[in-house]
């Protein structure tokens, strides 16, 4: 693991409350779990006259398969990069890695971290696998593990949860803007808060293949689901979490949908497409508002900023693409990867940027050029 030249209020999301989003539920049961110098194009007819600068990249990842915003500290101040057994601790600011983790548990090896995202202004929530050797038994592979890591002492906060080690369920994910991780299985979602150890399950009767892909609303009224199992369709189907039902969808996709992520204020939503394309809709209307063209090839992530006024995607292409919400202009192009972007996630604050490859975090800082 190794830190590239200098890397100099969203808060954590959550449900307004626990009740509020179980209120939903209509049934409730409680879970228990046994680069360096930046190469950038910026398009003269931005609305806002900003320019993001290539911050600094660093050995490792953020989470290949969930949203990256909660590997960013409550306050902006850092970034947490998982790699291998370790994890990275960036300081934003001062352009340095303030320390390395090297989490570890009783009787386990080859541990391989998955994610790592803030609970807590101090604290992660980390998502791995690894092999148990017991003296006298063959050695096995765990289920996911989910564990709280405290970043001041480099220790372990709380118990250790097997994640679906009951078998049944399909791949976990893990939603920070929430504070829930959520498996399928069986028409339902089970939810889970690893902080509070609270859940329960949501049921879509209609439903009867996995969704691959799927996000609740930051409100709790929604839930959206894709890449769904023998689903002719690649468009994105709509739940309303107060009915258990599907009320609407999402046309036009021509091609796998490969994210999809609500704005901060659940009104709109993004989705990255296969064919190229990032696509913004209304919430509650479902009508598309605009279609987002410029990428060459497949766009893997496509995420709101915090105050829901830019886009930004990552793409096959290599490239991270910022975009205005409001016209739908093309603002900004980071061409720093070397290859291709698989997620990427603004800071809290909105002042930084941070792309994900399969083996290494880029990051950019907002500099005002001009009012």
């Amino acid at each position: 693991m190794s830190f590239h030249n200098k890397i100099p209020e969203r808060k954590l999301g959550s449900l307004p409350a626990l009740w509020v989003f179980l209120s939903f539920l209509g049934g409730v049961s409680v879970l228990s779990a046994g680069p360096p110098v930046a190469q950038v194009e910026t398009v003269p007819s931005s609305p806002k006259s900003f320019t993001w600068v290539g911050h600094g990249r660093v050995d490792g990842h953020l989470a290949l398969s969930a949203s990256p915003d909660g590997a960013f500290a409550p306050d902006s101040s850092s970034l947490a990069v998982a790699d291998g057994d370790k994890v990275a601790m960036v300081n934003l600011e001062g352009g340095s890695i303030d320390k390395v983790l090297h989490p570890k548990l009783p009787n386990l090896h080859n541990l391989d971290i998955e994610s790592a995202n803030f609970v807590a202004a101090n604290r992660l929530f980390l998502l791995g696998t690894g092999v148990v050797h017991t003296k006298g038994k063959p050695a096995t592979m765990t289920p996911l593990l989910g564990f709280q890591w405290d970043v001041e002492q480099d220790t372990a906060f709380g118990k250790v949860d097997a994640i679906g080690a009951h078998g049944g369920f399909g791949r976990p994910h893990y939603f920070p803007d929430i504070g829930y991780l959520s498996m399928y299985k069986d028409s339902a979602f089970i939810i889970w808060n690893p902080v509070g150890h609270q859940g329960g399950e949501i049921k879509i009767p209609d439903l009867t293949r996995e969704p691959n892909l799927y996000t609740f609303s930051p409100d709790g009224h929604w839930l959206l689901l894709a890449q769904i199992a023998a689903s002719g369709s690649p468009d994105p189907v709509v739940a309303r979490l107060s009915e258990h039902k599907f009320v609407a969808s999402l046309p036009g996709h021509q091609g796998t949908v490969m994210s999809m992520a609500f704005s901060r204020d659940s009104s709109k939503v993004v989705t990255a497409c296969e064919d190229g394309k990032v696509r913004i809709w209304s919430v509650s209307g479902w009508k598309l508002i605009e279609t987002l063209a410029g990428h060459e090839g497949p766009v893997h992530w496509a995420e709101f900023s915090p105050d829901g006024q830019w886009v930004a995607s990552a793409g096959e292409d290599h490239t991270v693409r910022i975009w205005s919400v409001e016209n739908g202009k093309l603002v900004q192009t980071l061409r720093e990867s070397a290859s291709p972007v698989l997620t990427v996630g603004f800071s809290p604050n909105g002042s930084y940027l941070a792309a994900s490859t399969e083996h290494s975090v880029l990051v950019w800082q907002r500099t005002t050029t001009g009012q």
